[in-house]
Formats: C-alpha cells, structure tokens, sequence
C-alpha cells in the first residue's frame, strides 16, 4: 500500500477499515543473496537501498526482537552535520541531504523537521574552534552561522546569558539540522523495504555464524539455519558479542546513553540547543514534552537502562543552561547501547572473512547518520568495495595509525 492524501481521504470516509499492514510478517526462506543481522536504522536502511538503489533482489533483514525496539527508538531524534573533520562531515552532510528527501523516497511521514541546531559557546576560545568548525561545513557544502548574543536573545531569550561560571557569548547554527520521530524511521524505512520485497524478520535471533572454506556461508538463528552470499553486520552496541562468534576482536567498547523525556509544555525551545559548557542538548517534541540527553555513563553494559549519577549531571547542565525547565517534570527515561570505537567514528567495512561484512562504530553519530550509513553500506554490500565518503571508516584504521579523532580524546571510547 502507497500512502497519499487520496488514500487518506478515502478511509476517513470508510472508518479506516482498508489500511493494511506497514510491513508483512513473510514466511522465512532458506536463502538470500543478502542477510542484513538488525533491523534497526541502519539495518532496514541498508536493504531498502541495497533493493532500490542497487537492485538487489531476495534480501533478508534479522531482527532479534521487534522493529523499532533498539537504538532506532533510543535516541534524541536530532539530525546534524556540524563536524569538523572532512571525513566526518562530508559524510554526514550527505546524510543530512538524504534526511530532506526521506520522506518523499520511503512514502512515510517521518516527522522531519529542519527547526535549527545552535551550539552556544561561553569563551573566546571556544568561539575561535566554532568558527573553525564553521568553516569547515562550508568547505563541505553545509550550512553555518556565527550568531553573536543579541541574535540569539532574540530567538532564545529563556537562556542563562549572564551567568556567572557559562555566561553565553554566542553560538553556531546549522539552520537546516533539526530533529526527525525516530520510531517513524524504523516503521518508514521497513514499509519502504517491504515494499521492494525484502523479508523483515522479526524474533529472529542469531546465534552464530556458519562458515565453509574461509567463507561466511550463512546464519544459525532460532528459527534454523539460514544460507546467505552475503551476511552484513549492523547491531550497534551488540557488534562486540556478535562478531565475537566469528572470534574477531573489535576496537569497541558498549557504553549506555541515556535520553530523558519531561511532561507536556506549551511551545518554549523553537530549534535544538546544545550546552557548550557540558554535554547538554535538547529540544521539544510535537507532543510537547522537553527531549535531552548528555554523556554516556562511562562504564561498559549491555543494558538498556542508565544510573542516577548520570541523570543528575544531565539536568544540572540543563538548568545552567535555562533554569526556567527547573520545576519541570520527568515524564521517562530510557537507555540505548552505544557501540562507542576508539577514535570516536565510524566503522564500515568488509572483514577478513569472505561474505562478512560490518556496520558498527557510531558512538553519539548513529540516529543522524542513518540514511548515509544505510546507503554506503548498501554500496559495500553490492559493489564489494567502499563507497567514496565511507573509505576512510574503513577497519584496518586502528592498525595503521589513520584515526578519525573528531573531539581529540585519544584512544578512550569512553570520553568520545
């Protein structure tokens, strides 16, 4: 079923009885040319550009729970491509451009809304590196502002510019960043996918990975064997425990982050703000409760839940920032399993086993990334071989000394 206002019009007149399912529950094959082990983001993104762009045909994707229940949903739903590194950013500017188009390629409302991200800074030497970061999206074709304070008074006059430990002296704004409904991503992408044929196989557990002749040959899952040509790998925080069962060893460590939801607010916060004195961002859903988040919380886990500790430094940055949220209250919390790699960027690339193939390393990027990661991993799945803006996340990095230290933490997945 394709979506549009005809089909709309239609079924407000048939007390909706026609809609059909988004996606189908299909009957599982013994064989695909391509298994796709997530059907998170990235994994759903990969098959519908793997069918629609490269015209692969009997794909798979293996969801061990259901569609939309991992990071996909776990997240703080903002889209951005203000990085500073050329590897980086024309990578998420792709993503970003891709993000403009979503709607219209997936026939899905995926809520996309282009409300602005400002990065505010508090001291002189901060602004210089904005600018330097500014600079560095224009070279890359993206958009970037310097706002000085009045300009940013006049749309954000909640804030704490005066305060006396982070007085706010300006910020940089990507005008076209903004936020997107995350679950609408899973839900669009996997209706887009269906649609072109792939199997989305939901409760579908793998529990090893076949091999014959130095080949990955297929899965063994819950549901039984699979064979597969290919086998791509795109689970997030679960990349160490999976691609252990093909005794590989990934620079990669699994960190919590946690994302916070307050009550319902009238309209207050019109864009995204990111603290520029802690990790503090946040914006406002069209249901009106506050959205934000912070720091992972620093320790290695594989559960979806965060600590205290980190709630508290969470909120302080937050009320530093605008203290008018002071009495707000907390509606939810959740946790996503964060695949954080040891320079703090990506990875996406063949193995050293023939037909296994890897989508891991996303830290904090995942969400924003997801059209670009699906799309340049579709391009490695069917070509055999990187895609320009993906050849540099390439595995081999970490042994031969090409870091892609975005925040310039060293080694230490934990302050990335």
């Amino acid at each position: 079923m394709r979506y549009n206002w005809l089909k709309l019009l239609k079924e407000g007149f048939n007390n909706n009885s026609g809609w059909e399912k988004t996606w189908k529950n299909p009957e599982l094959k013994k064989e695909y040319n391509v298994i796709i082990i997530g059907g998170g983001g990235h994994g759903l993104a990969t098959a519908f550009y793997l069918a629609k762009e490269f015209n692969i045909k009997n794909i798979a994707v293996l969801e061990k729970n259901w569609i939309g229940g991992g990071n996909v949903g776990r997240n703080t739903t903002i889209i951005r491509s203000n990085y500073l590194l050329n590897e980086n950013e024309a990578f998420y500017e792709f993503s970003l451009k891709l993000w403009e188009s979503l709607e219209k390629q997936i026939n899905y409302n995926a809520m996309v809304s282009q409300r602005g991200v400002l990065n505010v800074y508090h001291s002189d030497s901060q602004r210089d590196s904005f600018i330097r970061r500014g600079n560095s999206m224009i070279i890359n074709g993206a958009d970037a502002e310097l706002y000085d304070v009045n300009k940013i008074k006049s749309l954000y006059p909640f804030l704490d510019f005066d305060n006396a430990r982070f007085p706010i002296k300006g910020g940089l704004f990507q005008k076209r960043g903004g936020t997107v409904r995350h679950d609408a991503v899973a839900w669009g992408y996997a209706h887009a996918a269906d649609q072109l044929g792939v199997d989305i196989i939901q409760n579908c557990e793998v529990h090893n990975f076949k091999f014959k002749s130095g080949a990955c040959i297929g899965v063994e899952t819950n549901k039984g064997f699979i064979k597969a040509n290919k086998v791509g790998c795109a689970v997030a925080g679960s990349t160490s425990l999976l691609m252990s069962k093909a005794n590989m060893n990934l620079p990669i460590e699994s960190h919590v982050l946690q994302a916070f939801v307050s009550e319902s607010l009238k309209p207050i916060i019109p864009g995204v703000i990111t603290f520029g004195a802690g990790h503090f961002y946040i914006s406002q859903s069209d249901k009106g409760g506050l959205v934000f988040g912070g720091d992972i919380d620093g320790y290695n886990s594989y559960a979806q839940r965060g600590g205290i500790d980190t709630l508290e430094d969470v909120c302080e940055g937050g009320l530093a920032l605008m203290p008018i949220i002071s009495k707000t209250r907390l509606l939810r919390m959740w946790g996503g399993v964060m695949d954080m790699s040891m320079d703090g960027s990506p990875i996406i690339d063949k193995t050293h086993i023939n037909g296994l193939y890897m989508n891991a390393g996303w830290c904090y990027g995942g969400f924003k990334a997801t059209p670009a990661s699906g799309w340049c991993f579709a391009h490695l799945l069917a070509k055999g071989y990187s895609h320009a803006l993906s050849k540099n996340y390439r595995l081999d990095r970490f042994k031969n000394g090409y870091m892609i230290d975005e925040k310039g933490q060293g080694a230490q997945p934990n302050l990335h």
